[in-house]
């Protein structure tokens, strides 16, 4: 797959967050991230265009899927640490000494510490996506995933990014988890 099709695939209905958008973020995350050669940066820009390239709110293995079609697509020598890294994003949870992991995961949740009116329109964007939810299903569901975030000694597996976001993350976090109840 070319970029114009990843970008294609982004583009795709129903996607009112998880779409190009969030990738462009994701990459502009990645331009901040201090210390990382060359070729980290490699695996990460991968990485970040290809975890969420499957994306249907209906099912559960669209990290599997996406992670399959970057091993699939990229090229020889990095496809099985971008695999890797993308399955990583269904849960968020990382190894300690897991340095790309941990940048990976932090870019991936960045939105989760900004502004209030850009997490709002996140939040906004969420629902949207699934819109099939009945609204009581969706705010129980919700909460349970916002729960287990702020729940979590560290939100933000990178260092950088911890110092950066995890208080903002946690009042938004706590913002939202009050509007859904």
């Amino acid at each position: 797959m070319t970029r114009e099709e990843l970008a294609a695939a982004y583009a795709a209905p129903g996607r009112h967050y998880h779409n190009l958008a969030h990738i462009e973020d994701c990459l502009a995350a990645l331009v901040q991230v201090p210390g990382l050669s060359a070729h980290e940066r490699d695996i990460l820009t991968e990485a970040i265009w290809w975890h969420d390239v499957v994306y249907d709110p209906t099912r559960s293995d669209n990290e599997e899927l996406s992670a399959e079609l970057a091993e699939r697509h990229v090229r020889a020598g990095i496809s099985h640490e971008v695999g890797r890294l993308i399955r990583l994003t269904k849960l968020h949870d990382v190894a300690a000494d897991d340095r790309l992991g941990a940048v990976l995961i932090s870019i991936d949740l960045g939105i989760l510490g900004a502004e209030p009116a850009r997490y709002d329109a996140y939040a906004d964007a969420i629902r949207q996506e699934f819109i099939h939810v009945s609204d009581a299903d969706y705010r129980a569901g919700r909460a349970v995933v916002l729960r287990r975030f702020a729940a979590r000694a560290v939100i933000y597996p990178d260092a950088g990014f911890a110092a950066k976001y995890d208080r903002r993350a946690r009042d938004n976090l706590a913002r939202e988890l009050a509007s859904l109840s």
